[in-house]
């Protein structure tokens, strides 16, 4: 039996600084013999992720390094976003090696006592760690008994009567589709992409519910909620403006609503302090809301996802709302996505798509648009096109990049300096939403630490500024954890004011500016530039992209998209032609079993 090697570091950074070699690299597994050694040395997979797969080998009683391999590859599969292992098309991450015989394989794992124990699941030609397994069959089993539940009752008279009634503005024939739908459905999925009216609809939505519910003399408790709390505050913000709309010609719907706030799918669920992965709200304790809705759902990761599944009560709505083209959650899974395929051609489906954009930024849209059908040649068309909202600095040349980023990123920094050193922290933060630099790693020359060093030292040039020491005034920040004991929550983001001789840090909430000594947050980021997956859940009115090199992992189109979608009002894209069209040919991969279970429901 293969024994336990040494791992002289249990994981991994994301993005390494330098790369290590020799001995002195903690990835090399230095006990590891046969085929992990060689996958080991080959970079596929580090010590850590042989590690797991040996120590479970001598718990389980299997040496047939065929099978130990393939339980690596599911812990590197995991860490790098996926559910499981697709032996199917695994060797495609390393063409040139000399992989298994595919059937000897597949008979090797079948024939597993790993795979007897329960300790790894193989199922649809998918191998799966346990945990995994068991959390995206809970999701698909508490998704199918949400649609196996009679639909609720409702009051068609006065659901027309009410539909007249929100009807004014913009509000689409598919819109329109899109709210009596999920008035007769316990679960929603409503798809979109940016300007489609997503947010009107949900606005609309919750107008036509709490008008059924008033009809019967009750009141609905309604939940917004989003994976970040800078998601979460957009969405109310969002929504309590469109009710405002609504008021115009129904003066009685936002009392009929009620209020509502906007919180992170952690608090809404119920943080506890003791465990990362369990919450106070479970099937023991169900949430009390009669509807929920999540917005950004693209970022629910499974983990999540079969959390908040498990605390509703069955007769609670659920609307899940987001773009399944934009990058997927952090964690492992890709459920908004899986949901959507797995439900296509369904009779039963409950997914809502919404087409039609309202939004006035046509350049914008066609340059979306063209990264959605994934062609690089209408991609470089809508880049290259004279416009005032779409630009290209086509460039890779670091000098280059530098004389284009330095003017505006310098000018917003600049912008925001002036308005906290006039005390003034609203429009500080109302500066600080007009421009994001976005970034598609944290590291190396096209990383957010190095443009925020940057920008920093531009401002610094400055006689007037001071940038000294880290709570400097004019400091913009993001949040990255959630702090229940402060009531700031990851993805909020926040400047560093003058206040008189002191200074303070102020957080944009979703319905104050939360005010605290500097010295208070913990999880803070300097915020002149951000990666593209933080920026997700939020927007600015103005947006720099800088791809990094065209051979990098990171570059994808659902990368590339969500960056673009970010921008309100114009978008620049700076880097070279490579670099686009490999972003645009590259699509973000994972191995989910979800979407297949989903697409066959049981009989």
């Amino acid at each position: 039996m293969t024994e336990p090697f040494e791992t002289p570091r249990p994981s991994a950074p994301q993005e390494p600084l330098f790369e290590p070699t020799g001995e002195h690299d903690w990835r090399i597994a230095t006990g590891a013999t046969g085929l992990l050694a060689t996958y080991n040395a080959a970079g596929v997979l580090t010590s850590s992720d042989l590690h797991v797969a040996t120590r479970m080998g001598a718990l389980g009683d299997e040496d047939d390094e065929r099978v130990l391999l393939a339980v690596a590859l599911a812990v590197r599969a995991v860490r790098r976003g996926s559910v499981c292992l697709d032996l199917a098309t695994v060797a495609e991450t390393a063409p040139d090696l000399d992989w298994p015989d595919p059937a000897a394989w597949v008979a090797a794992i079948e024939a597993s006592p790993l795979v007897a124990a329960g300790a790894v699941r193989w199922e649809l030609g998918l191998l799966y760690l346990d945990r995994y397994h068991r959390l995206e069959t809970q999701v698909h089993d508490d998704l199918e008994a949400r649609l196996a539940l009679a639909p609720p009752a409702v009051d068609e008279a006065r659901l027309e009567a009410a539909l007249a009634r929100v009807e004014a503005g913009h509000f689409s024939a598919e819109q329109r589709a899109a709210v009596v739908a999920t008035v007769h459905r316990r679960t929603t999925i409503l798809t979109g992409g940016p300007g489609t009216g997503k947010t009107t609809t949900v606005a609309r939505l919750l107008a036509l519910l709490a008008d059924q519910a008033a009809g019967e003399d009750g009141r609905l408790a309604i939940a917004l909620a989003a994976p970040t709390g800078k998601a979460a505050t957009r969405l109310q913000e969002a929504v309590v403006s469109e009710l405002g709309a609504v008021a115009e010609s129904w003066p009685e719907a936002p009392g009929l609503v009620g209020r509502l706030d906007g919180l992170t799918l952690h608090r809404l669920l119920g943080w506890r302090p003791d465990n990362a992965t369990r919450f106070r709200h479970d099937r023991g304790n169900r949430l009390k809301y009669d509807v929920v809705v999540v917005d950004e759902s693209s970022m629910v990761e499974l983990t999540m996802m079969g959390r908040l599944l498990e605390a509703l009560r069955p007769e609670c709505r659920l609307v899940l709302v987001g773009d399944p083209r934009q990058l997927t959650s952090v964690g492992a899974g890709a459920v908004l996505s899986d949901l959507v395929a797995g439900y296509d051609a369904r009779p039963d489906s409950p997914v809502s798509a919404l087409t039609t954009n309202f939004r006035s930024e046509q350049d914008i849209k066609s340059l979306a648009d063209a990264l959605r059908t994934g062609d690089a040649d209408a991609v470089l068309g809508a880049l290259r096109a004279p416009s005032e909202q779409v630009s290209w600095i086509e460039t890779s040349d670091e000098a280059e990049v530098e004389a284009a980023l330095r003017p505006e990123s310098l000018a917003a920094a600049r912008a925001v300096w002036e308005a906290a050193s006039a005390e003034d922290p609203a429009r500080a933060l109302e500066e600080l939403d007009r421009y994001r630099l976005l970034c598609a790693r944290r590291e190396g020359p096209y990383g957010v630490r190095r443009w925020n060093q940057r920008v920093e030292r531009w401002l610094g040039e400055d006689p007037d500024v001071e940038v000294y020491g880290p709570w400097y005034v004019g400091r913009p920040l993001l949040v990255t954890s959630n702090d229940y004991a402060l009531d700031v929550y990851n993805g909020e983001t926040g400047v560093v004011v003058r206040q008189g001789a002191r200074r303070r840090a102020f957080v944009a909430g979703s319905e104050r500016l939360k005010e605290f000594a500097p010295g208070r947050l913990d999880a803070v980021e300097t915020m002149h530039a951000m990666t593209i997956h933080k920026s997700q859940g939020s927007q600015a009115d103005r947006v720099t992209v800088l791809l990094p090199e065209e051979g990098s992992r990171l570059l994808t189109l659902e990368l590339f998209y969500t960056a673009v979608t970010r921008a309100r009002h114009h978008v620049r894209v700076v880097g070279s032609e490579a670099a686009v069209r490999a972003a645009v040919a590259t699509r973000a991969q994972r191995a989910t079993g979800l979407r297949l279970r989903l697409a066959a429901p049981a009989e």
